[in-house]
C-alpha cells in the first residue's frame, strides 16, 4: 500500500497521507515518501496548486510515529532534521506552488507543524489541533514554536503549547489559524475550489507573489515594505500596457461570469 497518494487533475495535485490505520502518523518511510512527492510536484511546471490532506476522517496526521521513536531513540533526530527526507515541513515550504491544507481530522504535534507549513488551511468540522511536544518530552524543531505565535498571538500559542490541550475547528477559525470550517463531505470540494481559482492565474504571477509574501513575513514592517518596493519595482517595469489591458478584460469577464 502506498503511504502517499498523488493525483493530478487540470493543474491541481492532491497529496494524501495514507496510513489511516495509524492516524497517518509520520513514520520514517512516510516522511521520506511525502518529501519525495512534494519535491516531484515542486518541479512539475504543469502543477499550479497542491492540496494536502489525510486519509480517513480521524486524522490529518498525528505527527511523528511515537511507536517508532520509542523503539529506537536514534529516530529522535527527525525532530530537528534539516534534510527534507526527515523534515517534510521543509519540502512543503520549498514548493513554489501554493499548498492548501485540507485538515480532515486531528493535526497533532508534528502533524500540527505539517499543517502550519501549508499556505492556506481549510478545516473539516472533525479537525482538531494540538501541540503535545511538552507532554511527550520533545521540543519542536519544525517551526511550530515560532510560527504559531505569529499566527494566533503569543498568549494563545502559549496556552496551546504549554497545556497540550486540543483546539477545535471552529475555535481555530475564530483564532485565525484556519481560513474556514466546512462539513467533512465539503472539505475536498472547498479545497479544490480554491486550488482551481489559483490555477486560473498565470503561474508566472502566483509563484513570485507567494515568494514575496513569504520572504517579507519574517521581516519588520519597515524592512518588509522596503523589500517589497525593491522587488516589485524591478518586476513591474517589465509589464507592458498590452499585458495590463488583456488581464483587465479577463478580470472583468470573470466578474461577470461569477455574478451571473
Amino acid at each position: 500500500m502506498a503511504l502517499v497518494l498523488v493525483t493530478r487533475d487540470e493543474g491541481i495535485a492532491t497529496v494524501t497521507l495514507n496510513r489511516p490505520e495509524a492516524m497517518n502518523a509520520l513514520s520514517r518511510a512516510l516522511r521520506a515518501d511525502l518529501a519525495a512527492a512534494m519535491r516531484e510536484l515542486a518541479g512539475d511546471e504543469a502543477v499550479r496548486a497542491i492540496v494536502l490532506t489525510g486519509a480517513g476522517e480521524r486524522a490529518f496526521t498525528a505527527g511523528l510515529d511515537l511507536k517508532e521513536l520509542g523503539a529506537d531513540t536514534t529516530n529522535l533526530g527527525a525532530a530537528n532534521a534539516d534534510g527534507a527526507d526527515e523534515n517534510p515541513v521543509k519540502a512543503i515550504e520549498l514548493c513554489p506552488q501554493p499548498v492548501i491544507g485540507a485538515i480532515n481530522g486531528v493535526a497533532i504535534t508534528g502533524g500540527f507543524e505539517v499543517a502550519l507549513a501549508c499556505d492556506i488551511l481549510i478545516a473539516s468540522t472533525n479537525a482538531r489541533f494540538a501541540d503535545t511536544h511538552a507532554r511527550v518530552g520533545i521540543l519542536p524543531g519544525w517551526g511550530l514554536s515560532q510560527k504559531l505565535s505569529r499566527i494566533i498571538g503569543i498568549g494563545r500559542a502559549k496556552e496551546l503549547s504549554l497545556t497540550g490541550n486540543f483546539l477545535d475547528a471552529q475555535a481555530a477559525c475564530d483564532w485565525g489559524l484556519v481560513n474556514r470550517v466546512v462539513a467533512p463531505e465539503a472539505l475536498l470540494p472547498a479545497a479544490h475550489a480554491i486550488a482551481r481559482d489559483i490555477a486560473g492565474i498565470d503561474p508566472a504571477m502566483i509563484r513570485p507573489y507567494k515568494r514575496l509574501i513569504d520572504d517579507g513575513y519574517g521581516l519588520s514592517l519597515g524592512e518588509a515594505l522596503a523589500f517589497e518596493h525593491r522587488t516589485t519595482s524591478a518586476a513591474n517595469r517589465q509589464v507592458s500596457a498590452a499585458d495590463v489591458e488583456a488581464r483587465r478584460v479577463a478580470v472583468m469577464q470573470r466578474g461577470r461570469e461569477r455574478a451571473g
